[in-house]
């Protein structure tokens, strides 16, 4: 009977034993999802807020400070917060901080310090230097602390001269100006800056070393100064030895793993973990003595290789925790100790505080980088927008503010203050990029290439392109027709594209000078003497206006579109001809093309530095001249709108100051009142209104010019089509079959245009563009030519800019 009453009670105890483990694991499962959904919260408010401001072109950071103090300050969140939840989000940002930094550390180059420094490092020393003087001077009297403190004052005159150059490097590589000169040396200047203060935050360390309060209360007796001075020489010593060891052995071993893991083929596992211990081990050896681990992660990344595949990996992988898992951690316990509630808003102070923290910021580096900008001879603009790029803060000056306060140098409401401050460095970075481009883009030639803006005054310079004999009397046309005035006339450079054979590269000759060679080829040099004999006799029977050139694109298929563009470059020409790829049959049909010449066009039409035009000749008869006046030749232009369209109207305007040339210009308009552009419109057609609305004005402009130049005077004719779809284009260009010798059109049509949506869906040749392979076709009339244009397309993402301005 014991037995079995003892046999009960041990159920119950393992029944009740059994609900506490559950209820147990009930709580420990409720706060992690709750931890997870607040994880994933915060995470989408900032990727939200980011979206928003992306047409701002702010970067990340500042969304991600502004959710940080909004969600870190709600009340239910500052009570969900206990302290181990606070000690944990501690742990947790005290970890990634030792990855950012010692990522941070691979990407420095610590000998730049024994080299003769360089312009951009020039800038940044000046900059340092004058706002480290500055903050100096001015900080001890604004009591950012309760008393004076040389350890403060140092430090925090130190972080104002820092850059952060993560975060410049991102903002200058996303606003598309990582290219020019100025943003090659803002970024190697960040560089410098924050390579120098971080250094010296780590050295100094040593001597002044901060501790947060708990640690401080979990001390009992204060360290003399022997103790001190021990501690210091230990961190020393320890820093001194991790050094040595990181900068002699690493290059060692991350070089034998490299090695033994050449590129294209998969990381071994045992060589990715023994690298990951090294890194680790080297990281811990100076935090045994009382050193900083997040300074030493510095440090200790610094000596390591920046090359190769080990560091590339290790890179990537820790870049990318941090910006997927721990930025959001970051910026919410950043939020959570910058307490809002304990900021004093009301006191004067407080905003003083802020006023002079971004002042000293600001003033004491353009001061600095407009006295080396002076020194360097860059002009006071650039170097006003030197120093201000490089005021720019990051995470890591974050980090430190908010370890000010934990450290009990100062209250949560001067922390905040420098939170804000940062901020404030990193806003308005957009704008001074966007004066940089505007800058740019009044002293750089933009769009110098393009016929619309091609002065009067200026002759109009044409790299006409051959095949061979067959496109002379098209050749010699086209001169015609683009002749204009006498003055300021044309310049014609009549090239011939020559496709470089094995045999024809036996024959070359090398000239007198590096880069010459004559081609003795028997075949090419009666070809280019037949082209030379025909355009030479056409000019001196009629040479007023035309100034001739002969040159030769000799190369593979490959290389011809390259040697087409410097050639176009070198000559500063406004427009490049090419004949189209397929030539022209005896019964007026056009035949299969020869797929080299298509390859040429295509590269041609994406790299051209100037406008380029696509001739498809159908029997481009020549302009016969009698003894009083010429024969007349019907060409039409057409105008749908876009860049293209308006090219294609500037040479136009050209072609009608030719006595025989009778132009009739067609612009195709889109018939609101139709229900079918309506149902279009409302159905699967995607219209983007602000770029429409933009090109309209810019055709609208740009029609109206030459309505008021060539139509009003009764010299060009005028036709207007009122056209519902595409579908009424194509038909309304079946009805000019016959009409007109010569068609002149843009390559590409305004953008969202209803009138040729869907054409490019049944393209033969999209080199031509919707309008120009309807013209070109099969089914289309056998004796009209057509020329399409396509304006001068830069090069880059800055619309008006290369890349790679120079504006220093």
């Amino acid at each position: 009977m014991a037995s079995t009453n003892m046999s009960v009670n041990d159920f119950g105890s393992l029944s009740f034993g059994d609900s506490q483990c559950r209820g147990r694991l009930t709580e420990i499962f409720t706060k992690v999802a709750i931890n997870l959904l607040g994880f994933f919260l915060i995470a989408g408010f900032c990727n939200a807020l980011h979206y928003i401001l992306r047409p701002f072109s702010q970067p990340r950071i500042t969304s991600d400070i502004f959710v940080g103090l909004i969600i870190g300050n709600l009340g239910f969140v500052h009570r969900a917060v206990n302290k181990s939840t606070a000690k944990t989000l501690r742990f947790i940002v005290d970890f990634g901080m030792i990855c950012y930094m010692f990522v941070l550390g691979i990407e420095m180059d610590p000998y730049t310090i024994f080299k003769i420094p360089s312009k951009d490092a020039k800038v940044a020393y000046a900059g340092m230097v004058s706002t480290f003087i500055l903050a100096c001077a001015i900080t001890p009297f604004m009591h950012y602390t309760d008393r004076f403190g040389m350890d403060f004052t140092l430090s925090l005159s130190t972080m104002l001269a820092s850059t952060a150059s993560p975060v410049l490097t991102r903002l200058i590589t996303s606003l598309k100006i990582g290219k020019s000169d100025i943003g090659r040396l803002v970024i190697a200047a960040g560089m410098h800056s924050d390579f120098i203060s971080t250094l010296v935050i780590s050295l100094g360390y040593i001597i002044y070393p901060f501790t947060s309060k708990d640690e401080e209360e979990g001390k009992h007796v204060s360290p003399d100064a022997f103790s001190r001075f021990r501690a210091t020489i230990l961190m020393g010593c320890a820093l001194l030895f991790q050094a040595v060891v990181a900068a002699t052995l690493s290059p060692i071993f991350i070089n034998w793993v490299n090695n033994e893991n050449p590129e294209g083929k998969p990381m071994k596992g045992s060589h990715l973990v023994l690298s990951v211990a090294f890194m680790i081990l080297i990281c811990c050896c100076s935090p045994v003595y009382g050193y900083n681990p997040i300074l030493s992660a510095f440090m200790a990344g610094i000596f390591l290789p920046r090359e190769g595949r080990v560091s590339r990996w290790v890179v990537s992988k820790i870049n990318y925790l941090l910006s997927t898992i721990f930025y959001p951690i970051f910026f919410f316990w950043m939020g959570y100790e910058a307490n809002l509630g304990e900021f004093e808003l009301g006191s004067l102070m407080t905003w003083a505080r802020l006023f002079v923290l971004f002042g000293i910021a600001t003033i004491g580096k353009v001061s600095g980088t407009v006295i080396s900008g002076a020194m360097l001879g860059f002009n006071w603009p650039e170097s006003v927008a030197l120093g201000l790029l490089l005021t720019a803060k990051g995470h890591f000056h974050i980090y430190l503010a908010i370890a000010t306060n934990t450290a009990g140098k100062t209250s949560t409401s001067t922390s905040t203050v420098m939170i804000i401050g940062i901020f404030f460095t990193v806003v308005y970075v957009p704008s001074i990029v966007a004066q940089i481009i505007k800058r740019a883009r009044k002293r750089a030639p933009t769009h110098r290439m393009a016929l619309q803006l091609l002065d009067p005054a200026n002759e109009l310079r044409i790299l006409l392109c051959l095949h061979g004999p067959q496109n002379v009397p098209s050749t010699i046309n086209f001169m015609e027709i683009s002749r204009g005035i006498a003055n300021p006339g044309i310049v014609v450079y009549v090239t011939d594209m020559i496709e470089l054979t094995n045999e024809i590269a036996a024959t070359l000759v090398k000239g007198d000078g590096p880069d010459t060679v004559t081609v003795t080829d028997k075949a090419v040099v009666e070809m280019r003497n037949q082209v030379t004999a025909a355009v030479e006799a056409y000019v001196d029977q009629d040479s007023d206006g035309i100034m001739l050139r002969r040159m030769l694109a000799l190369s593979t298929f490959s290389g011809l579109p390259q040697d087409v563009c410097i050639l176009a470059e070198d000559l500063m020409v406004a427009l490049i001809i090419l004949p189209f790829h397929k030539s022209l049959h005896a019964d007026g049909t056009l035949d299969g093309g020869h797929s080299g010449f298509r390859y040429v066009n295509r590269k041609v039409l994406r790299n051209a530095p100037c406008s380029v035009g696509i001739l498809v000749d159908r029997g481009f008869r020549l302009l016969g001249k009698t003894s009083t006046s010429y024969a007349s030749l019907n060409v039409a232009v057409i105008f749908i709108g876009g860049k293209d369209d308006r090219e294609a109207l500037a040479y136009a305007g050209r072609v009608a100051r030719h006595p025989g040339v009778r132009l009739t210009v067609i612009r195709f308009l889109v018939d609101t009142n139709s229900d079918n552009a309506s149902r279009r419109a409302a159905g699967n057609y995607r219209i983007n209104i602000s770029e429409q609305e933009e090109e309209t004005n810019l055709d609208d402009e740009c029609f109206a010019g030459f309505y008021e130049r060539h139509v009003g005077g009764g010299h060009v004719s005028y036709l207007e089509k009122h056209l519902a779809n595409s579908a009424e284009t194509y038909s309304t260009l079946r009805s000019f079959e016959g009409q007109y010798s010569l068609v002149i059109v843009g390559r590409s049509g305004r953008v969202n245009s209803v009138l040729t949506f869907g054409m490019s869906d049944w393209q033969q040749c999209p080199e031509l563009g919707p309008i120009g392979d309807v013209l070109s076709g099969s089914e289309f009339s056998a004796t009209t030519s057509v020329l399409i244009i396509q304006q001068h397309n830069l090069r880059g993402e800055l619309d008006g800019l290369d890349d790679d301005f120079s504006i220093m």
